[in-house]
C-alpha cells in the first residue's frame, strides 16, 4: 500500500523546498561571480563549497563571520541582498510546513499509517467494533476484560476523541473513515487469521447487511454480530450465515413472554447474562390485560407475543399520523391519543388492567405515563422501555418493575454470544424448556454450588487441555467425571453442574457424569472459584492429572499414562 502520508508531505512541500533552492542558488552563484580580496590584495573567486556553507549558516541566521577574508563592500552588500531573500524563502517555507501539520488529509493519513503499524503488530485475538457509543463502549470494556483484544472504525472524530479519553487497557487501534467499504475493513484486519469477529450494530439495515456481505466474503470464519429491527431483515442476514443477530425488541418480547409462562427460565437467563444471581426473587408477570402505550417496534413485538398466548391486551399510539398500515386484529385493540392522559386510561381499562407497557422512544414520556398509571391503579404492574442508559438514575428511582433498556440488551447479548459463546448456545436451547425443567435446574446449582455459580468453558484440544488431549490421543478413555474430581481428594467431587456437551452439531444438555468426552469436545460447566482451579489444573498439569486419573501422587514426569 502507498504511503500517503509521504506522498501529501512531497506533494505540499514541492514549492517551499523549490524556493529555497532557487533562493540558495541565486546567492551562491552571485558570491561565485563577486571577487574578494585576499590579506595580500590579491583578488580570488569564493569555492562552491565556501559558498554553501557560508549561505547556508548565514540564511539560518547563525552568524559565523565573514570567510575565507573579510569581504569587500560588493560582496557585503551581496551578503545583505542574499540575507533578506533566503529569510523569506524560510518564513515561506515555515508556514508552509505549519500549514501542513494542521491539514486534516495530512493528519488523518497519519493517523492511518499508526493504525496500520498497531494492526500489523497486534497478534492476540481480536473483534472490529464499528462506531464507538454508549453500547459499543461496554461491549469493548467486558471484551477486554476477558482478554479479548478490539479494533475500533468510525465516522465521527468525537467518538475518535472520546475513546482516546477513556484511556482502554490495553490500547484500542481506532481508524477515522467516511464509509466502510471493502478496503477499510480490510485495513482493520478483518482477514486476518486472529480477527473472530466484527459488531456491527448501526441503525441502518442495509448497511448492516452489506457488512455482513463483505465480512463473509473477507473472512469466511469470522463471527459476525449484527443488529436487525425487522423479521424479514433478520432472515436475510441468517441467509448470510450472521452468527448473531440480535433484534432487541424481539429479545424484550420473548423475555416478556418467558416471566410469563416460565419465570425460572428468565432467572436463569438473568443469572446467565450475570444480571442477577439464582437467589433472586421470580419476576412478576401476571395474567390479565395488559396495556401498551407507544405501538412502535417493541410494542408491536410484545403485541404479538402476548396475543400468541392469548393474553388480552389494549394498545394506545401517541401518533395519530403514523405512517403505517394496521391489520383489522391490531384496529380492534388499538386507539390514538395522548397514554399519560387520565381519560383515555380509564376508557381503555388502566383500573382493571395488571400491567402497562410504557414502550415510546422518549424516555420522559414513558415515565410519565406509569406516573400516571400508578395513581390510577397502584397494584398494576409497570414495565417501561429504557432509552437512554444515561437516564439510569432516572428509572431506578421511579418504584418500576421491570425495566427493558434495548442498549443493555445488546451488550449482554454480543458479549455472551462473543466472549461465552458455549453460554450463548445453552441460552438458545433452554428457551425451548418449560418452567418445571429450569425450577429443577435453579434448585440443583443452588444446592450443588451457590447462588451465583461461576461459568466455565472447556474445549478439549492440545492447546487448551494439553493432558487430557495426549490421554484420549494414546486411545485411553475418560468421562466426563474426570473433570469434577476434587485435587484434594479423589473420592469427592467438586462443586460443579455440566451444562452443555457439544461434539460437532450433536448438542447434550445437561449431561451426565458417565458421559464419554473424545477430542474436539466443547464443555460448558456451572462451578465455584475451587472447581475451576482444580479443572485447569487437571488440563495442563502432569501431576495434578496423573493424580485424577490414578488417585496416586506422580514423582516423575513420563510422557503417556498407561
Amino acid at each position: 500500500m502507498r504511503n500517503n502520508s509521504l506522498f501529501i508531505i512531497l506533494q505540499k512541500m514541492r514549492k517551499p523546498f523549490l524556493v529555497i533552492l532557487i533562493t540558495y542558488t541565486i546567492s551562491m552563484i552571485g558570491f561565485l561571480l563577486i571577487p574578494g580580496m585576499d590579506l595580500n590584495g590579491n583578488t580570488y573567486h569564493m569555492t562552491i563549497f565556501d559558498a554553501f556553507y557560508f549561505i547556508s549558516y548565514t540564511a539560518t541566521t547563525i552568524g559565523f563571520g565573514e570567510l575565507p577574508y573579510p569581504f569587500t563592500y560588493t560582496q557585503r552588500i551581496w551578503v545583505t541582498f542574499s540575507t533578506y531573500l533566503t529569510v523569506l524563502g524560510w518564513f515561506y517555507s515555515i508556514g508552509s510546513l505549519l500549514t501542513l501539520l494542521q491539514d486534516q488529509l495530512f493528519l488523518q493519513e497519519i493517523e492511518k499509517t499508526k493504525f496500520l503499524r498497531q494492526i500489523k503488530n497486534l497478534n492476540e485475538k481480536f473483534i472490529v467494533v464499528l462506531g464507538y457509543n454508549q453500547i459499543t463502549r461496554k461491549i469493548i470494556t467486558k471484551a477486554l476484560n476477558q482478554g479479548l483484544r478490539t479494533v475500533v472504525i468510525t465516522k465521527d472524530k468525537m467518538e475518535i476523541n472520546n475513546l482516546l479519553l477513556e484511556n482502554f487497557t490495553p490500547t484500542v487501534p481506532v481508524l477515522f473513515s467516511e464509509n466502510y467499504s471493502v478496503k477499510v475493513l480490510e485495513v482493520a484486519g478483518l482477514n486476518k487469521r486472529n480477527c473472530k469477529a466484527i459488531v456491527s450494530l448501526l441503525e441502518d439495515d442495509a448497511l448492516n447487511l452489506k457488512i455482513t456481505l463483505i465480512a463473509k466474503t473477507l473472512n469466511k470464519n469470522i463471527k459476525v454480530a449484527v443488529k436487525s429491527t425487522t423479521t424479514n431483515h433478520t432472515e436475510n442476514l441468517k441467509d448470510l450465515n450472521a452468527e448473531v443477530v440480535i433484534n432487541p425488541f424481539s429479545i424484550i418480547s420473548s423475555e416478556i413472554n418467558m416471566a410469563l409462562s416460565a419465570p425460572n427460565l428468565f432467572k436463569l437467563e438473568k443469572w446467565l447474562y450475570g444480571i442477577d444471581d439464582l437467589n433472586a426473587t421470580l419476576p412478576i408477570f401476571p395474567k390479565g390485560l395488559y396495556i401498551i402505550c407507544g405501538y412502535g417496534r417493541m410494542g408491536r413485538k410484545i403485541f404479538e407475543k402476548l396475543t400468541d398466548t392469548n393474553v388480552e391486551v389494549k394498545l394506545i399510539e401517541l401518533d395519530k399520523n403514523k405512517d403505517r398500515k394496521f391489520t383489522p386484529d391490531e384496529i380492534s385493540h388499538l386507539v390514538f391519543g395522548n397514554a399519560d392522559d387520565k381519560e383515555l386510561l380509564l376508557n381503555v381499562g388502566i383500573e382493571n388492567a395488571v400491567a402497562i407497557v410504557a414502550a415510546t422512544e422518549d424516555d420522559t414520556t414513558n415515565l410519565s405515563i406509569l406516573a400516571t398509571a400508578k395513581k390510577l391503579n397502584p397494584n398494576i404492574v409497570t414495565i417501561v422501555r429504557e432509552n437512554d442508559i444515561l437516564d439510569d438514575f432516572l428509572f431506578k428511582n421511579a418504584n418500576i418493575n421491570h425495566i427493558f433498556t434495548p442498549s443493555k440488551i445488546l451488550v449482554n447479548k454480543v458479549t455472551n454470544a462473543l466472549v461465552n459463546p458455549l453460554s450463548d448456545k445453552f441460552l438458545k436451547m433452554i428457551i425451548k424448556k418449560d418452567n418445571e425443567w429450569a425450577s429443577k435446574l435453579v434448585s440443583k446449582l443452588l444446592q450443588e454450588i451457590d447462588a451465583k455459580p461461576l461459568l466455565l468453558e472447556v474445549e478439549i484440544s492440545e492447546s487448551t487441555t494439553p493432558q487430557i488431549f495426549n490421554y484420549l490421543k494414546s486411545e485411553e478413555i475418560a468421562y466426563l467425571s474426570l473433570l469434577g474430581i476434587s485435587l484434594h481428594n479423589k473420592e469427592h467431587r467438586n462443586n460443579i453442574v455440566p451444562l452443555l456437551l457439544q461434539r460437532e452439531n450433536d448438542i447434550i444438555l445437561t449431561p451426565e457424569w458417565e458421559n464419554e468426552i473424545k477430542i474436539g469436545d466443547k464443555i460448558l460447566l456451572a462451578c465455584d472459584n475451587h472447581a475451576k482451579d482444580d479443572i485447569e489444573y487437571i488440563c495442563q498439569n502432569a501431576y495434578e492429572f496423573y493424580y485424577a486419573i490414578t488417585g496416586k501422587e506422580k514423582r516423575t514426569i513420563f510422557k503417556g499414562i498407561k
